[in-house]
């Protein structure tokens, strides 16, 4: 993944190639990981809302959908 991505946090990455490039590579992850990975992945979308969230198993985030909007909830730390 870091041949490919960014990795602007601890495990988390951001695609700095062309489309198609990513394409095959969330295409790769599709395949090989296995469930229990919990993957989120993020893509860009020319059409409104301008991206999509996708998900391999159960994630540690929780994602809702508002009048198809994909949301991630956040839990907030007291100060």
């Amino acid at each position: 993944m870091k041949l490919w991505f960014v990795e602007p946090r601890a495990n988390i990455f951001v695609s700095g190639v062309k489309d198609s490039v990513a394409k095959t590579v969330v295409e790769y992850l599709y395949k090989h990981c296995p469930p229990e990975a919990g993957v989120m992945i993020f893509r860009s979308l020319p059409k409104a809302p301008g991206y999509e969230i996708r998900t391999i198993g159960p994630t540690r985030k929780q994602l809702v959908d508002i009048s198809g909007l994909q949301l991630v909830i956040e839990t907030l730390k007291d100060a």
